[in-house]
């Protein structure tokens, strides 16, 4: 039987380098890259993607339009790890716990687009209570998120890691102009009327992600509490294998959330906090995980039908 191939355009960055390390010595595929010298050349590079099976793009936006539209073999398909193809109508956001449908839509897909680190958390907390009503659509949401700083690809890793890491600033909020790319990515998928405020920061740790955002029940629908968000979270991901909802005593027994305590799984950890009438979502998750590498081999093997 002819395996599957799998090529792999970009196999340097953080994101490419987790999901080459956990293709690697899988049996089910053959695993293609490029030799470095060949890795700019675009004939080489079109070369590869259209002898392959699936195609995974750990590119910069620009580099992954041009690797999407080199493609001339219809039968490729193509896992987009990058941000560009996001909130295209013609790309399945590869989000699989998004709806009951998603991962099916995943699994018959030709192009997936993954979803962002900052997103994930977001989304996964959001869209279950505004499709239950829960929430309403037009809620002012202000989202919190501090990531590591693998999160800014290679540059950061060499910022904190490189020969001037004692420069680097250990803690800085980013994105003051409001206009983060992820902030369309967040409303579209959280089926928000209303943009969302994102407030994303870095800290000196490499990898890990903690997320929050605060929700008043004054102004959700008579009779909306923390109980019964944090039910509807419970529901919605029963039985999931990637996404975890912690008890309500379980986080209240919490003194502090670690932005790393789900590092090295591909998990989301999501918790409801409450209050005095005030409500906190959070979601801990590993950037390079369920927030990269970890969700575009998870998306690989439904297209495989793993």
């Amino acid at each position: 039987m002819t395996l599957p191939v799998v090529f792999i355009d970009g196999d340097q960055g953080t994101t490419g380098l987790q999901i080459h390390q956990r293709l690697h010595g899988r049996t089910d595929i053959t695993l293609v890259t490029l030799p470095a010298e060949q890795r700019k050349q675009a004939a080489s590079r079109a070369a590869a993607i259209n002898a392959c099976d699936i195609a995974i793009l750990c590119l910069p936006d620009e580099a992954a339009r041009e690797a999407a539209t080199s493609i001339e073999n219809p039968d490729v398909r193509v896992i987009d790890a990058s941000s560009a193809h996001r909130t295209d109508p013609q790309w399945v956001y590869g989000f699989a716990e998004l709806n009951a449908e998603q991962k099916q839509a995943i699994a018959s897909a030709k192009r997936v687009s993954n979803p962002g680190c900052y997103p994930t958390g977001a989304i996964g907390l959001l869209r279950p209570l505004l499709d239950a009503g829960l929430v309403p659509r037009d809620y002012p949401i202000t989202v919190n998120a501090v990531s590591g700083y693998s999160g800014k690809g290679r540059a950061g890793v060499d910022e904190f890691e490189g020969e001037n890491a004692g420069q680097a600033t250990p803690f800085q909020i980013y994105g003051l102009g409001l206009a983060h790319k992820h902030v369309p990515e967040i409303q579209q998928y959280s089926a928000l009327t209303e943009r969302p405020v994102f407030i994303p920061a870095y800290g000196s740790f490499r990898q890990g992600i903690v997320l929050t955002t605060a929700l008043q029940t004054r102004l959700l629908p008579s009779g909306v509490t923390g109980a019964s968000l944090h039910a509807c979270l419970t529901e919605r991901y029963a039985g999931s294998r990637f996404v975890e909802v912690l008890s309500m005593d379980a986080s209240k027994a919490l003194t502090g959330l670690d932005p790393r305590q789900m590092n090295a799984t591909d998990r989301l950890r999501l918790m409801v906090f409450e209050n005095a009438g005030h409500v906190m979502l959070a979601a801990v998750f590993d950037n390079l995980g369920k927030g990269a590498a970890g969700a575009a081999v998870q998306n690989l093997d439904l297209m495989l039908g793993a």
